[in-house]
């Protein structure tokens, strides 16, 4: 700390003897000691308070990052969220313009039905063709009459 050596030790140490006297020198060679552990202790405290300032600075960046890996994520998910509702979204267009389209198709095929069978003797009748007469089709889901 200080460049003092022995002899100049030596010499500080007669002159506080002579100055302060015999008597005075213990108590006085204690406050100095006391007042010395003070301003080590002082200084030990500033060095672990400048220690904590640097870790918190440290913990700050890093919580930084950890909020901006954070938000990085959330948005990833968000978008692939998005992706599969946009992707269930056109299922469900897809499948409810298949069920109209068969909806149509079956009242078509239910009108057809209904209407009055030829007579026996009229070409189409029981009597004019042979072939025999198809039921009508239940209607198939979108996509699964390409099969």
């Amino acid at each position: 700390m200080f460049d003092i050596g022995f002899s100049e030790l030596v010499v500080i140490a007669v002159v506080a003897l002579i100055v302060i006297g015999p008597e005075r020198l213990p108590k006085a060679a204690r406050t100095m000691g006391h007042l010395f552990g003070r301003l080590q202790r002082y200084v030990n405290d500033v060095k672990a308070d400048i220690n904590r300032e640097i870790e918190l600075d440290e913990l700050r960046k890093l919580q930084k990052e950890v909020q901006t890996a954070a938000a990085d994520l959330k948005s990833s998910v968000e978008g692939a969220a998005r992706d599969v509702e946009t992707g269930v979204r056109n299922v469900e267009n897809q499948l409810n313009a298949g069920a109209t389209e068969s909806a149509a198709t079956t009242d078509a095929e239910t009108a057809r039905a209904f209407e009055p069978s030829p007579l026996p003797n009229e070409p189409g009748g029981e009597m004019g063709d042979a072939a025999p007469s198809e039921l009508p089709r239940q209607p198939s889901l979108p996509g699964l009459d390409k099969i």
